[in-house]
């Protein structure tokens, strides 16, 4: 009898049966209120109408028309759709299908566009699990341990973290980029370094947004010596915190966006795009992939864009982020066991604490199994797992958001007094 790999772990003990919007219900039609999104995949929320229709409609007359044999309709509009949301210039698109995938896709054409071979990344970045990918990655040793040697040419340098480091937001800024200064001077010269590859909010390493500051002196910094600004949105982007994409919110264009996620809500999918001249350079023979710009996928993924924009879901995203914010700050002043709460739209963690500022990641794991067992699903991260996540669909309600915190505060409430 065959089994699921032993490694697989399920955050949560729900065996989903159905989905419907902001929920998903077990197979004894027990409702669970979603505030995983499969990892912020189901931008929609689970089985859309209008993006279930356009998947079968299109399973109906192609399934799969590989992208690099015979090009298909669905891929042309959807890269024309793009092209209204993308950062201006960034006017070509190369897919693949999963993040980690177009992360690789990113630093191959970052180092043969520049002839360069380090990266630099940050520290508490996540940027996938293949090799290439998984050296870019440093939220949790989980990701690196066991299988090296990575790949090298990868250098890091500090990330923003005010609440670990006890700091003011602006010291950290200052603090971070003198570093990265530093590792120009010590590690890899500017001249060796082929791009910088940021998350607009770390993900796994806890999700802690990069200040505009920051972003701006790396884009700065850029500039100046020629290095590309690859920005990682596979969690951020189309609309998850409150403007389409995460790096809006500090007013900077990156030279190379990647996007997967909430692009397809829950059809694989994930894109790089570059400016014309950049992407250019790529080499013969270096971009392509089997399931790449699958037919079915780019449908669904155009019904997103169409969902995203026609009922408002970026403005929503912000406007239930600031409530559930607000709602969870609440609950944190009458529990200081929970030290922070931060992020932007409907991307928002709390980390758990000792007054110390110690990582209390037992507390975190009671409180979120607590809150499964009272329909709440949730996710962890962070590299000691201690700070629990919330990323509801972007369709999310206000009733529903005060739901949320409400079965929250319960949580809190019965994990802290045991």
């Amino acid at each position: 009898m065959a089994e699921l790999s032993p490694v697989l772990k399920q955050a949560t003990p729900v065996l989903a049966a159905r989905g419907e919007g902001v929920y998903l219900y077990d197979e004894q039609d027990r409702r669970y209120l979603d505030f995983t999104a499969g990892i912020g995949v189901t931008s929609t929320g689970h089985c859309h109408p209008r993006v279930v229709e356009a998947a079968q409609r299109q399973v109906g007359t192609l399934i799969h028309g590989q992208y690099t044999t015979v090009m298909h309709r669905p891929l042309l509009r959807l890269t024309e759709r793009l092209g209204e949301v993308l950062p201006a210039g960034l006017d070509r698109l190369f897919y693949v299908n999963s993040g980690s995938e177009a992360v690789e896709a990113a630093v191959r054409l970052a180092r043969q566009a520049t002839g360069r071979q380090n990266i630099v990344a940050f520290q508490g970045g996540f940027h996938g699990r293949t090799m290439g990918a998984g050296a870019l990655t440093s939220s949790g040793v989980k990701v690196r341990a066991g299988i090296g040697p990575m790949m090298p040419g990868v250098v890091f340098t500090p990330f923003p973290e005010a609440y670990r480091h006890r700091c003011s937001e602006a010291d950290a800024v200052r603090f971070a980029l003198a570093e990265f200064d530093q590792l120009l001077v010590t590690v890899s010269s500017p001249r060796d370094t082929a791009a910088i590859i940021i998350e607009p909010v770390l993900g796994e390493g806890g999700y802690i947004p990069a200040p505009p500051e920051f972003l701006a002196g790396l884009r700065e910094r850029a500039d100046r010596h020629g290095i590309l600004l690859i920005v990682d949105e596979v969690q951020t982007g189309v609309g998850r915190t409150g403007r389409f994409w995460g790096h809006d919110h500090a007013g900077i264009r990156p030279d190379i966006l990647i996007t997967a996620k909430g692009l397809a809500s829950g059809f694989p999918l994930s894109a790089i795009a570059a400016p014309e001249a950049l992407m250019g350079q790529a080499w013969p023979g270096s971009q392509g992939g089997t399931y790449g710009g699958n037919a079915v996928s780019a449908a669904a993924a155009l019904a997103t864009l169409d969902v995203v924009r026609d009922e408002g879901l970026v403005d929503n995203a912000a406007e239930q982020g600031a409530r559930l914010q607000e709602g969870l700050r609440k609950v944190a002043a009458e529990h200081p066991v929970i030290g922070d709460v931060r992020g932007l739209g409907l991307m928002v963690g709390n980390e758990f604490s000792t007054p110390e500022g110690v990582p209390d990641t037992e507390t975190a794991t009671r409180v979120h199994q607590a809150a499964a067992r009272r329909g709440l699903l949730l996710l962890t991260c962070g590299p000691h797992g201690n700070v629990v996540r919330m990323i509801p669909p972007l369709i999310v309600t206000a009733e529903q958001v005060d739901d949320a915190v409400g079965l929250w505060a319960e949580a809190v409430r019965d994990a802290v007094n045991g």
